[in-house]
């Protein structure tokens, strides 16, 4: 199909977290992305789709047989998918890219799209967290990624299950945008000074909403998908942004 235009932005999934019946979550997860229009020409998924990922040479963890089979089906039919890592989903190897032919990108991407320039990003590094920042170094280390994937997968999964319990989704409170007052916020301030974008995508924060910059740029962070489920459309053919929802969440 030559009319390619949609293009949808998702960000902190977190598959896989125990709640609300995580198998569920990912069937209807799954099935979302499995009745995308035939018009989508892309989807940016912006970190923490999974809530743990660790790539083993043979072996993958369980329970994203749904989503991973949707995500060939989207590149099998054109639709272009970009991955972001996350802070719960950093240790995406090889397998996204050769068996789905997802496309990687950096944590923080400048690209075009219908002569709109965006600013993607998971932003958990680029908050200014110190000790968060050395973890995450530590985590993108190869010589500990080798030494993680030296240990048999019943630790390393059971690990990650445990430190899955920390995380903030689980206090069943939706938390709220705070506009300018995000450090996002002040990091796309600061960054506009020197470079020209159009909007700034970034997730983590679980707090969906916009603003605008000063120099007129759009500011979003992407909703979480446990309460909220909020995304990104954007339309290359009218140049519109515009949120949606998807009916995943609520339950």
């Amino acid at each position: 199909m030559n009319n390619r235009n949609l293009h949808y932005f998702i960000s902190d999934v977190h598959l896989g977290l125990n709640i609300f019946e995580p198998a569920i979550r990912e069937k209807k997860f799954a099935n979302f992305l499995n009745q995308l229009p035939d018009n989508t020409a892309s989807v940016y998924f912006l970190g923490d789709i999974f809530d743990f990922w660790f790539e083993y040479k043979y072996l993958i963890p369980r329970g994203f047989t749904r989503t991973l089979g949707a995500m060939a089906n989207l590149t099998d039919k054109g639709v272009k998918l970009f991955f972001i890592n996350g802070n719960h989903d950093v240790w995406t190897f090889s397998y996204l890219q050769n068996e789905l032919g997802v496309k990687i990108l950096k944590e923080m991407t400048i690209t075009e799209i219908g002569g709109v320039k965006f600013c993607l990003a998971h932003g958990d590094e680029l908050i200014g967290e110190r000790w968060h920042n050395i973890l995450k170094g530590a985590f993108k280390n190869r010589l500990l990624q080798m030494l993680l994937s030296s240990l048999h997968p019943r630790w390393v999964f059971a690990f990650a299950m445990n430190w899955s319990r920390h995380n903030r989704l689980r206090c069943g409170n939706k938390l709220t945008f705070r506009g300018e007052k995000d450090p996002l916020f002040k990091m796309a301030v600061n960054f506009e000074r020197s470079n020209d974008v159009d909007n700034f995508i970034f997730g983590h924060m679980h707090t969906a909403g916009g603003a605008e910059t000063p120099k007129g740029a759009g500011f979003y962070i992407l909703g979480e998908w446990i309460y909220g489920c909020e995304y990104l459309l954007f339309d290359s053919d009218t140049k519109s942004l515009k949120w949606e929802k998807a009916s995943l969440c609520g339950q």
